[in-house]
């Protein structure tokens, strides 16, 4: 029999390779992505399957966790929420943000940007200042989808925009508010989570949003009129906290990267596809559903080109900017 002194090196190193075994893998990092919009809205659906592309491409490393329909903050939170850390990733319609830097409303200003093209175009071109802005709040884009174009909601018939003079009129940032009171509205800021409910109880009777946010809301039950004025394609933005980011390896970084890249890609293509559709079932519910008369178009046209002008203004060198490299 061998002596105790050589044997016992032989059985510690048997014993730690047992362990090893045994031992669970790596810890896997999860992270929460906070969003304000409804489980089955398309940016949502899209948001999901970003989420399991990152898990998977990752290999189980990183979990991302969907957290939709503001359970965790209200949109107007949820910025400040993930460059504090409080939350990981998350969504927000950018153009929210439009009072701390003009920058982030730029794809707001009516009728600058009004198709697709045009609005990929202007995203293009937007996008190195927002990144950059976004940078020095510790938060890092990942990607941009639209929504569609937004069109006139109203409880009344519209031929002209004086007839929304004295609308009680639904705003959500800072540029929807100036078209309120260009129209000689009342605006009263509402949110999506708690556009329903406005609706239904009459706190708003005039708004201008996409097909796919009347679709949500059913806003069929309290508003007869939409008119596809097409006057502007707003963005969702998902990004992440910088040091949450930082923290991962770098091939799980890379399954971020991809996996957002795709997103975009893929929602560009939801968006676009999901217009006709959008405004189908809001004519099937028994909407009235129009173009825009020649009147309401044309004055519509002149309040943008007065805002265009306010907002370059505020937006000053880095707005001018963009808006050269958008028309080159």
């Amino acid at each position: 029999m061998a002596p105790f002194r050589t044997l016992a090196p032989a059985l510690l190193a048997a014993g730690i390779a047992a362990l090893a075994s045994t031992a669970p893998a790596a810890a896997q990092t999860k992270w929460n992505l906070a969003s304000a919009y409804p489980a089955d809205n398309f940016h949502t659906e899209n948001l999901a399957q970003f989420a399991k592309d990152v898990e998977a491409a990752s290999g189980g490393k990183l979990a991302v966790t969907l957290q939709p329909n503001a359970v965790l903050f209200k949109a107007p939170e949820i910025k400040r929420a993930v460059a504090t850390g409080q939350v990981q990733a998350g969504e927000v319609l950018i153009s929210i943000h439009e009072n701390e830097d003009p920058i982030f409303g730029v794809d707001v200003v009516p009728f600058l940007a009004t198709s697709y093209g045009a609005s990929k175009k202007l995203w293009d071109a937007s996008r190195p200042a927002v990144e950059k802005k976004l940078a020095a709040q510790g938060i890092k884009l990942l990607y941009a989808v639209p929504w569609p174009p937004q069109g006139l909601f109203s409880k009344n018939a519209v031929a002209k925009v004086e007839d929304l003079k004295g609308a009680k009129w639904r705003a959500y940032n800072a540029g929807t508010s100036r078209i309120g009171e260009a129209v000689g509205a009342q605006s009263v800021t509402v949110q999506q989570a708690e556009l329903a409910q406005a609706l239904a109880t009459g706190v708003v009777n005039a708004l201008i949003t996409s097909s796919a946010t009347g679709n949500d809301v059913k806003i069929w039950e309290s508003i007869p009129y939409f008119y596809d004025i097409q006057a502007w394609l707003p963005k969702n933005v998902i990004f992440v906290n910088q040091a949450a980011f930082d923290a991962l390896d770098k091939p799980t970084q890379e399954a971020v990267l991809k996996a957002a890249a795709d997103a975009e890609a893929r929602g560009w293509k939801l968006s676009e596809e999901k217009t006709k559709a959008y405004m189908d079932i809001l004519a099937s519910k028994g909407m009235t559903v129009a173009p825009p008369s020649p009147e309401l178009k044309a004055g519509f046209e002149k309040i943008g080109g007065t805002l265009t002008e306010a907002w370059l203004a505020k937006a000053g060198p880095a707005g001018q900017e963009i808006i050269a490299a958008y028309k080159k």
